[in-house]
């Protein structure tokens, strides 16, 4: 693996079990897998940590299925689960067990070999709940060259994140991908709270010499906004919802194959926003997309 220019998913690598039984899911693999349907999934890599249990090896025989690459060292701690209940309209509550593997990933060398010639990555909040893993995702960050996207999809999930995890994470990301309803959160937690939407971006956009802030709004569209001062909007396509798991992901995986392969802003975020409507569609995070999409 030495050498090659993967995109990089890390961070929490789990399984969803959800009513109908349980999914392979955590942003990382999907971010890969979905980023590998535009850029060839020999190119992705998904990045985390498994037990030594049998829903590790489980998580293997899941991720070979998917085509997907994986470098996820074995810890003392059982394989990360996640009770999802889905309500009526299909929107996912989660229970996120702790003190498991992805709360431990260790910084192997081989981890870093990827971390030092990583085209883009992908990172959340969650993963960065507990010290080790907080430390491992910093240390990644931190080794990348100076041209690699880093990605922070900042997925609040419940109680597990803090204002230093945050700022820490913004400090070091180049593209921040937000929801209008964890926008709010972070406008309380920086004292933004006067500010209009757009006005509020364009601050933590400037603040962190971010390249774009990228923000949904749910059914109300998506916005982009960049360094050079384009403002992307795209309306939400209108589809039959099957559930929303991993369309978040799905959105960014799709959205950074965009850009890495030279597309303008406007026609990335277009791609993006059809790609997670279509996600939307299907039961899970990982459909096989039409070929329509991958044109």
């Amino acid at each position: 693996m030495a050498n090659k220019r993967f995109v990089v998913g890390l961070g929490e690598v789990l399984w969803d079990v959800l009513p109908e039984g349980k999914k392979l899911g955590g942003a990382p693999a999907n971010f890969a897998y979905h980023a590998g349907q535009f850029l060839g999934t020999g190119n992705t890599i998904a990045i985390s940590a498994l037990g030594e249990d049998s829903l590790a090896d489980e998580t293997i025989d899941a991720l070979k299925e998917h085509g997907l690459n994986y470098l996820l060292p074995r810890v003392n701690y059982p394989t990360g689960t996640v009770q999802v209940t889905l309500s009526g309209d299909g929107i996912p509550a989660y229970e996120i067990k702790e003190n498991v593997a992805w709360d431990n990933i260790p910084y192997t060398a081989e981890v870093a070999e990827i971390a030092k010639s990583c085209r883009a990555v992908c990172f959340g909040s969650l993963a960065q709940r507990n010290v080790t893993s907080w430390a491992t995702i910093r240390q990644f960050l931190d080794d990348t060259p100076a041209d690699c996207l880093k990605i922070f999809d900042i997925n609040l999930r419940q109680q597990f994140y803090n204002k230093n995890v945050i700022e820490e994470s913004l400090k070091r990301c180049n593209i921040l991908k937000i929801n209008d309803e964890e926008l709010v959160v972070i406008n309380r937690m920086f004292g933004y709270e006067g500010l209009d939407m757009r006005t509020s971006c364009e601050k933590i956009r400037s603040d962190y010499h971010l390249k774009m802030l990228v923000l949904t709004c749910g059914t109300n569209g998506s916005y982009v906004f960049t360094d050079d001062g384009l403002t992307s909007f795209q309306d939400t396509p209108k589809v039959e919802v099957a559930d929303t798991v991993g369309a978040g992901d799905s959105f960014t995986g799709s959205f950074c194959a965009a850009i890495l392969n030279g597309k303008p802003v406007q026609e990335a975020h277009k791609k993006a926003v059809e790609v997670s409507a279509f996600v939307c569609t299907q039961n899970g995070a990982m459909p096989t997309l039409p070929p329509a999409l991958l044109g």
